[in-house]
């Protein structure tokens, strides 16, 4: 008799607690930016530099060179570890331009001054694949954990950056492509 009604009260709380459970929360969905093709806004930390930069005007981007059938990269360039899935994150000294790279892709972000404009919006960011495709886009990189580069050579997942006060130059090491990224604009070579 006892574990009869043992099993009774196991069945009661069972039944109990299937008919608090349900698929439905009460109150109004709530959306922000959906339906206007809006990036979400994630906080981006802006690295400080380590000493100030001399403020000048902003330079013009210069023109870049022809691929050449490879890249030797120069010796003494500071090698860049990638993480576990293979990525280098990197911030311009400034602070304003973050990228990402790994073997195939350098992908940067920044406010352009003179970016094409995709879906009524000025495009944030640009990337180049290692066989010289570029392709513009509207994005965000979200909380990356970036190293601040200095201005000097770097050397990363195949790539060469040779970062400066004009702007930041990716040139992939086995075909010669890849892009100068400044505010200013952008070359692709």
């Amino acid at each position: 008799m006892r574990s009869r009604a043992a099993l009774a009260g196991v069945a009661l709380a069972a039944a109990a607690t299937l008919l608090s459970c349900s698929n439905t929360t009460e109150g109004t969905p709530a959306c922000p930016g959906c339906g206007s093709n809006a990036e979400p806004e994630f906080p981006t930390p802006k690295p400080t530099p380590s000493s100030p930069t001399p403020t000048a005007a902003p330079p013009k981007t210069p023109s870049a060179p022809a691929p050449s059938a490879t890249a030797a990269p120069p010796p003494g360039a500071e090698q860049l570890p990638a993480n576990d899935q293979g990525y280098v994150y990197v911030a311009t000294k400034s602070g304003k331009t973050r990228c990402q790279l790994n073997t195939q892709t350098v992908g940067c972000e920044s406010e352009f001054e003179n970016s094409p404009v995709i879906d009524g919006a000025p495009a944030n960011g640009v990337s180049v694949t290692s066989d010289g495709t570029v392709q513009w886009i509207l994005g965000n990189l979200g909380d990356i954990p970036t190293v601040t580069l200095d201005y000097r050579t770097y050397r990363a997942v195949g790539w060469t950056i040779a970062a400066d006060s004009e702007g930041t130059r990716f040139t992939n090491d086995g075909t010669g492509h890849g892009m100068f990224v400044a505010v200013e604009g952008v070359d692709t070579f």
